[in-house]
């Protein structure tokens, strides 16, 4: 902690001798008066790519391994270079209007719907076009203050639950991409690595990983974080070496004891030259004329709810994380944070690289010291980089920023000492909101299903005057979102 301290102070100092960029950084970030320094702001940076670097390949593997109603296909290189030029930009954006040390990628969520359901009905380039729509429609709500007025709306316990949600999600998400919880053949859901036994030497590393990372933090030494991320990966880099695993989802010959995503090794190629063939592929309102108006609509309004309270949801985990939270559940700069975000949704559907949206994997950043927008920005350039070294990117185990998204998931669930569960009216519709997130493996149902039930349950409990009329219409669109399915089966038919 002292180092840390020592650290602040000497960035301090220059921050405020200097006549050049550094005190213009400061001042204009408000590092200083936000308890940071420039060094921290770096290296939470540096930590939140890291963490984040994962979907630069594998947004081009969910978005590139589906065909659309067509036969259509986006091409995986493509998709990498788009993925990385998005996210650069937007975060850098972000952190420049909204000075807050989130960053911004194609959503995991955003991208299945796409290639898993939206594309068996539409082209690639029609569903592209929606998601622009999409995010024209978060724009508006954005900047109206309609989304500001919803978060508003929302109880203070809830927006804690939506954090502790969060940090289990994000915990479950590293322990699944990790190999250290599978889905079962049979039987329960999920078990403990494969049939009950760490059996793979990838999950070592990851418990590794996880082992030296939480020691690190608990000495609170600076850079904990990225430091067992990078030891992890050399580690991997050796197994790999010896033992010539392959990957889980390789399409020719999966090896079940392999990496998840891409195996540790040095590439052949370093540096590769980005194509953007994809930018500008899309068609905003040829959806409309292919599956009628109705059906469309049903795949705005399904991609609008998940855009909108995902991002939500997680912004409010972030901001709580980073301390900059208020009393009233408010954090600096919201409007401009929920307009850069709705931009992000058109941004990435006019290049194809799917809705980009305020990153989870983004608390790894903050748990390493982020507290500005100039974290955001050192993160957004990593991203612009990555699209030259992509192949290098992909070195990095997943198996390694699965490690880290445990442990901040961990920090973020001590959050809950802040709510009071004596009340069942709140410990219900709380205990539903975070164990929805990671069970159903969306934050946007565990905010629909805590509001759905913090509402009806106060309300049935003589309780409704505590209810905002806000609360009630967005319950009431959450209903109408959790019966999607049979409503575009009925309009269908």
């Amino acid at each position: 902690m002292k180092m840390a301290d020592n650290d602040q102070q000497r960035d301090t100092k220059t921050a405020d001798n200097s006549s050049g960029s550094p005190g213009l950084l400061d001042r204009f970030f408000e590092i200083t008066s936000r308890g940071s320094s420039i060094k921290q702001e770096i290296r939470g940076g540096i930590v939140a790519f890291v963490a984040m670097a994962y979907i630069v390949v594998l947004n081009p593997l969910i978005l590139g391994g589906s065909q659309d109603v067509a036969g259509n296909s986006l091409d995986f290189a493509q998709l990498t270079a788009v993925t990385g030029l998005v996210a650069g930009v937007i975060t850098i954006l972000f952190g420049v209007v909204a000075k807050l040390p989130f960053a911004l990628a194609a959503g995991l969520g955003m991208n299945s719907f796409l290639a898993v359901s939206v594309v068996q009905e539409v082209t690639w380039v029609e569903a592209m076009g929606l998601v622009i729509i999409n995010g024209i429609i978060i724009v508006v709500l954005g900047a109206t203050g309609i989304r500001t007025a919803i978060f508003n709306a929302v109880p203070h316990a809830l927006k804690v639950a939506i954090t502790v949600g969060i940090g289990l999600f994000i915990a479950f998400i590293g322990f699944v991409n990790s190999g250290f919880v599978t889905r079962t053949p049979a039987g329960p859901p999920v078990q403990l690595g494969q049939d009950g036994s760490i059996a793979s030497l990838p999950t070592l590393v990851f418990v590794v990983a996880l082992i030296l990372i939480g020691i690190l933090v608990a000495r609170n030494i600076p850079g904990g974080i990225l430091i067992g991320i990078i030891v992890a990966t050399i580690l991997a880099m050796i197994i790999q070496a010896f033992a010539k695993l392959g990957t889980v989802g390789d399409p020719v010959s999966p090896d079940p004891r392999g990496w998840n995503l891409a195996a540790p090794e040095i590439p052949a190629q370093v540096v590769a030259l980005p194509d953007f063939s994809l930018v500008g592929a899309f068609d905003l309102f040829g959806a409309f004329e292919r599956i009628g108006v109705l059906a469309a609509t049903m795949l705005v309004f399904t991609l609008v709810f998940t855009n909108f309270f995902d991002a939500m949801g997680t912004m409010t985990g972030l901001a709580r994380s980073a301390g900059l939270q208020t009393k009233d559940g408010m954090f600096p700069r919201i409007r401009g944070a929920f307009i850069v975000e709705g931009i992000g949704a058109v941004a990435g559907g006019g290049a194809s690289a799917s809705s980009n949206t305020v990153f989870v994997d983004a608390a790894a950043g903050i748990a390493e010291g982020a507290r500005t927008g100039l974290a955001a920005c050192i993160t957004g350039v990593l991203f612009l980089v990555s699209m030259f070294f992509a192949p290098l990117i992909g070195v990095i185990p997943m198996e390694a920023g699965a490690a880290a998204l445990v442990v901040v998931g961990a920090m973020m669930v001590t959050q809950i000492r802040e709510i009071d569960m004596s009340d069942f009216r709140t410990s219900l519709p709380v205990f539903l909101t975070m164990v929805t997130m990671p069970l159903t493996y969306s934050i946007a149902n565990g905010i629909g299903v805590g509001f759905i039930s913090w509402a009806l349950i106060h309300a049935m409990s003589k309780r409704g005057r505590d209810v905002h009329w806000l609360l009630w219409v967005v319950s009431a669109g959450f209903v109408l979102y959790f019966v999607r399915g049979p409503i575009s089966a009925i309009l269908g038919g």
